[in-house]
């Protein structure tokens, strides 16, 4: 039986080096885990106070942009491709409808100081450089009759355009007297 004794303390023996080997690798991790997170917390605390920092820096830059703004004329919109069509007004720039309604503009425009008359949409088409194919001149057509009824053309009753502007009023606006 002393043998089976032996045995079972060797195997006690080999058990209690192995625990304690754990042991000192886990309190070697424990000291590597609370190092990664003392810095984990710096580089949150970083990041909170920066964020914070640049939100106080942009909403001054913001106010003072915004008065020097107020003092100017209110900045346009980007066009969008396929955007729709703004009303016309005193002192809105070209550069707020797409590109497609800026060319037609641009080549009725052309015509205004030169004293020629207005043109069909064909005749816009040709000069915008487009096939005249039918779906071409419809296109081209529908987007001058939106310039028209937003006050951008006039559209005489023959179907022609021309580049003269004129403000069209809300369609809830009362009349001014």
């Amino acid at each position: 039986m002393a043998s089976v004794l032996g045995m079972l303390e060797e195997r006690e023996t080999s058990a209690r080096v192995r625990v304690e080997g754990l042991r000192e690798e886990a309190a070697r991790l424990a000291e590597v885990l609370e190092a990664a997170e003392i810095e984990l917390d710096r580089r949150v605390i970083a990041r909170e106070e920066l964020v914070e920092a640049l939100a106080a820096s942009a909403a001054e830059t913001t106010a003072v942009t915004g008065a020097e703004t107020e003092r100017e004329t209110a900045p346009s919109p980007a066009p969008v491709p396929g955007s729709i069509v703004p009303p016309w007004r005193e002192g809105l720039p070209v550069t707020v409808l797409a590109p497609d309604y800026q060319r037609i503009l641009d080549v009725l425009d052309e015509r205004q100081p030169t004293g020629q008359g207005p043109l069909k949409a064909k005749e816009i088409t040709v000069e915008l450089g487009l096939q005249t194919t039918p779906a071409k001149v419809e296109g081209v057509r529908s987007k001058a009759r939106r310039l028209a009824e937003r006050g951008w053309l006039v559209q005489e009753t023959s179907g022609m355009f021309s580049a003269v502007r004129r403000p069209v009023p809300a369609p809830d606006a009362a009349p001014s007297a």
